[in-house]
């Protein structure tokens, strides 16, 4: 896996664009990802797997960030290894961009309702891996889209991210909106978390967030 960060400080000491660029290829997939904290919302997305690809639309639009994803695989088989390696990349995008952590807000956390459905995501940069899942599905594919892969692509994104990742529908009926709560409330939690303060300080008592 080939990683590319872009940073520049402005004239506060922070970096003016938080970004990185994420390839990985293996016998099953290839993934290009370029991820940009502070975007504008912006998705440029090929990706054989039409409704992650409308899910991952979604985050983009709530995260305030500018992805863009070229990605193939070997989805005749099956779409899990495509979607876990997007998760893969997505992760460590997340983290590469972050750099030290210095001034984030650390934490985040997002009730988001999808019609009848209401998904809760709360998140920490601890610089430590952990992944709750306390969703159940009821049928096992959305179109042509298998619901178990939406916890594959979280538990991948939490690892490689280094974050400790707890989400949960509490309640819905249709799939459809139950799986995009949960990528809305991911976004809405994960742009408090990445947030900038004024203040130039590391929100760890041990000094490191790794």
């Amino acid at each position: 896996m080939n990683v590319n960060r872009f940073e520049k400080e402005d004239e506060t000491g922070y970096p003016s664009v938080r970004k990185a660029k994420i390839v990985r290829q293996t016998g099953e997939t290839s993934v290009e990802l370029e991820l940009c904290l502070d975007g504008q919302g912006q998705a440029q997305l090929d990706i054989p797997v039409p409704f992650l690809s409308h899910m991952l639309h979604l985050f983009a639009v709530h995260s305030g960030c500018d992805l863009t994803i070229q990605a193939s695989g070997d989805i005749e088989v099956d779409d899990h290894h495509l979607v876990e390696d997007i998760g893969i990349c997505l992760g460590r995008a997340l983290y590469e961009s972050l750099g030290d952590k210095v001034g984030i807000r650390r934490y985040g956390q997002r009730y988001t309702p999808m019609d009848e459905a209401l998904a809760r995501t709360v998140l920490d940069f601890s610089g430590r891996s952990a992944f709750v899942w306390q969703t159940e599905f009821r049928q096992d594919k959305i179109g042509q889209f298998s619901t178990e892969l939406v916890e594959e692509f979280f538990k991948s994104v939490a690892n490689e991210a280094r974050m400790a990742l707890h989400m949960a529908v509490l309640y819905g009926s249709n799939h459809h909106h139950m799986v995009e709560a949960l990528f809305k409330s991911f976004a809405a939690a994960l742009r408090e978390a990445v947030t900038l303060e004024h203040h130039q300080r590391l929100l760890s008592s041990k000094g490191v967030l790794e």
